[in-house]
């Protein structure tokens, strides 16, 4: 039995049980026991339409519960009969499945969790060990999701810029447990990209890429962050990066740029310097200048206090940092080492101390401390 294809199977089957008219929890269950079926049956029987063998036996399973539930009776006339035997929609159910999971009624940790088990095929207890939650907290945030959702008709074009903003979220969730969520999150922005010609699409797979690219060189033996300017770039994934890039171009050639090929771009420039002191800080400035154009988010705003202190120099740097709210996250990082740049050692290791305290994650955290010692032993040094 190939249990992969049953996991690739299972979004469309439960998206075209939905469009049929079933709720969401209704069909997720229907859709469980057409696959416990197909366990059952298949090794000896193999169907000849595998996807439309499940929508058949996952329709007939919830035709079987609404006519077992005497409170739902009412709902019968509205519900289709079982449909003639035919091949299955390749990708248009699952599509709309992705928009379901995405929509702005579910709050963002919500929507993400919704769209890993339903268009993902996730297990609630991996998705809890992913997110580092017991596995009842996130199976009763995926109930509370599927309720909301099964309020849902979907008889709307769903927001494309919904569904990446989700997606996006669960590419920055890295990896915990034994799901690597930013690998899950490219595989499934491969499958959005297929069915949707986009350039936004596009331009947020290439960015996935590109990043991914480099993960091997992140983290040294000891398991601490290594930062970009200290990474080790033969261990780069090349194929990765050309990928991004050429998906990168294709997008930016059709002259309908979005945040996410912005973004993009930064990375592929990145990407394209043999070693940091050659990076082409004053076009990543120029990009980050667009990216402020299109979202004005001040994150991408403090990323260009930073670009720009590569480009003019540390105090240029120092002078956009300081039209940011301080309370922005990782503002006092970005001010340590713009003035450690500027040579300026007693204040910068001051504020890595400071933001060390202030850090989202140990990593983070230990990594800033580090840098706060290294100063300090630096400035005692006769």
């Amino acid at each position: 039995m190939d249990e992969a294809l049953l996991r690739r199977l299972t979004p469309g089957v439960l998206a075209a049980l939905v469009r049929r008219g079933a709720d969401f929890a209704a069909a997720e269950d229907a859709v469980q026991d057409a696959l416990l079926e197909a366990l059952r049956v298949w090794p000896a029987d193999p169907p000849r339409d595998a996807k439309g063998w499940l929508i058949a036996v996952a329709w007939r399973r919830f035709l079987d519960a609404v006519r077992a539930d005497a409170a739902r009776r009412r709902r019968e006339d509205v519900l289709e009969e079982e449909p003639a035997p035919g091949p299955a929609p390749a990708a248009d159910d699952t599509l709309q499945l992705y928009f379901l999971c995405a929509h702005p009624a579910l709050s963002p940790s919500s929507a993400v969790a919704l769209t890993l088990r339903a268009v993902g095929g996730l297990t609630t207890r991996q998705i809890a060990q992913a997110y580092l939650v017991p596995e009842a907290t996130m199976a009763q945030r995926i109930s509370r999701a599927k309720r909301t959702v099964s309020r849902v008709r979907l008889d709307r074009p769903g927001d494309v810029a919904t569904v990446l903003r989700v997606l996006y979220l669960v590419f920055n969730e890295g990896y915990h447990g034994d799901v690597d969520l930013a690998a899950e999150a490219i595989r499934l922005t491969r499958q959005l990209a297929a069915a949707v010609d986009h350039p936004e699409v596009a331009g947020l797979l290439a960015l996935m890429l590109l990043h991914h690219a480099r993960r091997a060189a992140r983290t040294a033996s000891d398991g601490s962050l290594v930062p970009l300017a200290e990474q080790d770039r033969g261990r780069w994934d090349t194929a990765l990066i050309a990928e991004g890039v050429a998906i990168l171009q294709a997008a930016l050639a059709r002259d309908r740029l979005g945040e996410f090929q912005a973004q993009a771009a930064v990375a592929a420039l990145h990407a394209d310097a043999p070693t940091a002191g050659e990076t082409d800080w004053v076009q990543i400035v120029e990009w980050y200048d667009e990216l402020t154009r299109l979202t004005d988010n001040p994150v991408v705003r403090l990323n260009r206090a930073v670009a720009v202190g590569l480009a003019d120099g540390p105090r240029a740097g120092l002078a956009a940092l300081a039209e940011l709210d301080p309370a922005l996250p990782r503002h006092t990082a970005v001010a340590a080492y713009l003035h450690e740049r500027d040579g300026d050692l007693a204040t910068a290791g001051r504020l890595y101390a400071e933001a060390a305290h202030k850090a989202p994650n140990l990593a983070e955290r230990d990594h800033l401390t580090r840098q706060a010692a290294r100063l300090n032993r630096t400035r005692r040094r006769p």
